[in-house]
């Protein structure tokens, strides 16, 4: 399993709009091939920062399926234009397991 970490921040007094297209987005999301599961929290600090966990059966499920499937298209449609900066996103697994 890798964990996919990206903080998100959201452009100031769009954090309302933000929540409720990522609602929309979750569905395309759940459907990708070797999703487990995921988490939105919101920092309790900075009303317009959240922070995305994903969980993946593998890196490649993350950066070549979903990130290359015709429905991440829709996700980033749905999304990027709410962030400033641009998330950097990383991946992670617990030591000895492997990717």
């Amino acid at each position: 399993m890798v964990l996919e970490v990206a903080v998100l921040d959201v452009v100031p007094g769009r954090a309302e709009a933000f929540e409720a297209a990522f609602r929309e987005a979750e569905a395309i999301l759940c459907a990708a091939r070797g999703y487990r599961s995921h988490e939105l929290l919101s920092c309790l600090e900075r009303d317009s920062r959240y922070l995305l966990l994903v969980r993946w059966d593998t890196l490649e499920d993350h950066t070549e399926g979903f990130r290359g499937s015709a429905d991440y298209g829709r996700w980033k449609e749905l999304l990027h234009h709410f962030y400033d900066p641009f998330p950097e996103v990383e991946h992670y697994v617990a030591p000895g397991a492997g990717a």
